[in-house]
Formats: structure tokens, sequence, C-alpha cells
């Protein structure tokens, strides 16, 4: 390398008395790249001190142009030129491209390279929160798997002893009663997370913009539903993704929360939606809302959902759910009048 750039001054120099005799304005530069390749470079500006970039790195490429070269060409040149006296180099670098560019979004089948899939487990774990309380009656299932999964960017309960729940409501598809929920959140100035599958946001695309223009939050349900272990990690990306895609075309939002249809994931799908950006957010309260064909009796529900209020609760409810509709300003007032606030942040 170092008889190269000794060749180039060389080179530069007899270029240099030519462009003295010509009358030659500029003179083109050579460069070295990082590699070590000598390449020509086209005439080129040196950066001044007010532009350069402020950093502490050696510089990507250093210019040789030939500025120890006398202005007129000796009558007879040495067999040898003097190697040039070249001043030590300011510790600058380009920035790196990833400071200033933003991350391209995901295509729906690329698969994030940030770890190995292959070796982590695959095996589906069914999530529920359990009968077992501890003494803030938080129920120790959800704290467990916060325990086991923090890492993964997934949690079942909030991480404080506030008196905080967060409201969210599953929509797998619309039976009649998400109008009224909404009226409900909007009378008691209550903000809540809806989880939509794909089939949702085609058919009910004004139940989706009205969610979005009255603050509340619209997180993935995936596209299909399917249980998320039993796919692929590219099969995963595809269901978070393009529903992803598809929400921020139709309503400029981008998602970040997901929940996994039935409850159930492994570490490998974990890993895939924390990848991608997403927070996998289970619940610590539930129960069996889901069946329109059996509702829970409404007095005895509203006072289940009260008795298991709990410190940084995440409620889930299904949107078509009758009982749900009907208790839902019962179960608000009586959470305020205990102390307690209401929250959409994860």
């Amino acid at each position: 390398m170092f008889s190269a750039i000794k060749k180039i001054t060389i080179f530069t120099a007899v270029l240099a008395a030519l462009a003295a005799f010509s009358g030659c304005s500029s003179i083109d530069s050579y460069y070295s790249a990082p590699d070590g390749r000598v390449g020509y470079g086209g005439a080129m500006t040196l950066p001044s001190e007010e532009n350069a970039p402020e950093t502490n790195e050696e510089p990507r490429i250093t210019l040789y142009t030939g500025d120890e070269i006398p202005d007129a060409l000796p009558e007879t040149l040495p067999e040898t030129l003097p190697e040039p006296e070249t001043e030590e180099q300011p510790d600058t670098d380009m920035p790196d491209v990833s400071d200033v560019v933003e991350p391209l979004a995901v295509e729906t089948s690329a698969v994030p390279e940030q770890r190995d899939y292959s070796a982590l487990d695959t095996e589906c774990h069914g999530y529920g929160q359990g009968v077992r309380f501890d003494e803030l009656n938080r129920p120790k299932g959800a704290v467990e798997f916060n325990s086991g999964y923090s890492g993964f960017s997934a949690e079942a309960i909030r991480d404080t002893e506030e008196k905080t729940i967060n409201l969210t409501f599953d929509q797998g598809y619309e039976n009649g009663y998400t109008s009224k929920i909404l009226d409900t959140l909007k009378e008691k100035g209550v903000k809540a997370t809806f989880f939509v599958v794909g089939d949702y946001v085609e058919r009910e695309p004004e139940l989706v913009k009205r969610m979005i223009d009255e603050g509340h939050v619209v997180g993935s349900h995936s596209v299909h539903h399917y249980s998320m272990p039993s796919l692929s990690p590219e099969e995963c990306v595809s269901e978070i993704m393009e529903l992803h895609n598809e929400v921020l075309e139709k309503f400029g939002v981008q998602m970040n929360l997901f929940r996994p249809p039935k409850g159930e994931y492994s570490e490998q799908s974990l890993a895939v939606t924390g990848d991608l950006g997403y927070k996998t957010v289970l619940w610590s309260f539930a129960y069996a809302d889901w069946d329109p064909q059996n509702q829970p009796e409404p007095e005895s529900s509203l006072n289940k959902l009260i008795e298991r209020a709990h410190p940084g609760a995440i409620y889930l409810l299904h949107s078509v759910s009758e009982t749900n509709a009907s208790i839902l300003g019962d179960f608000i007032d009586a959470m305020l009048a205990e102390g307690y606030t209401f929250s959409t942040e994860f």
C-alpha cells in the first residue's frame, strides 16, 4: 500500500508540473479507499472546518493532492522524489448511514436478522392469568409471565404498584356492540386499546376510524387469527406486517402492539414479534365473555370485574359481548371511585 501511494504521489507531481505549464487551474485527485484499493476520484473539494463532520474516527477516504509539489518543474527530475511530509489527519469519518437514514419498512415476508430464530424454543404455550393472587390482588400467572418473557418485549401486567387499569378489547368480528362501547368510553372520558384482525379492518373501516379519531389505540391481533407458534418465522412476519401495512395505508397509523391469537405463544414467535418493533400484550384479567350465545349474567360479571381489580391491570374484554357493553359504564365509575385511573400506555 505504501509503494502504491508513493507511485501516486510521483505521478501527481508530474501532472502538477504539466498543469503549471499549461495553465490548468485544478488537478484531478487520486484516492486510497479503506480496503486498500487506489482509484481515480475526479476533481474533489476538501471539506472546510465549518462543514467537517464532528467525529473522532479515521477518514474513510484520504486524498493525496500534491500540495507539497513545487510550482515549476525542474530542468532535471531526480530519479526518486522525496517522500512528502504528510500532516497527521484529524480523526474524522463520515457518519454511519444508520444514524441519518430512517429504517425502511419491513417487507411482509422478510425475517429480521437480529437473532438466530432456529435456536429458540418453538413449543406452544397457552396463556392464562390463573387463580392464584399475591398481596396486591395481582394474578401470579401474569406476574410470572413478565418475569419469564419481559426480555422478548412482552407483558401480561403493567410493572407498577399504582392503581392503573388498561382496558383492551379484542375485535375478532362485529356483533353490533362496538358503537355502544365507544359511546360509553367517550361519555366517561376513558381511552382503550382495540386489537383488530385483518377481516375486521376490511369490513369495519368506519368503526376503526372512529376508534382512532376519538383517541383510542389500535393494536394488531394478526391477519388471520392463526396460532403464532404453529407458523414459521416468515409466516409470523406476514401475519403481523401485512396488517401493519394495511392499517398504515388506510388510516395513517403505525401499530406497535400485538396480542397473539388465542393467547398462544412460543419463544420464537415472541422474538419475531419483538424484532418487528411490536410489544406483545397479554392480560391480567379475562373471563368467559366471548360467546354471544352464552353470555354471563350482568350483575355477577360487574362484581367480578370490580373484585379482580389490581395495580397495573390489563383487562381483556370482547366487544361481541352484550354483557360487556351493558356494564362498562358502571365498571368505569366503580374503578374511578376507588381511585383507579385508566391508561393506554404499554
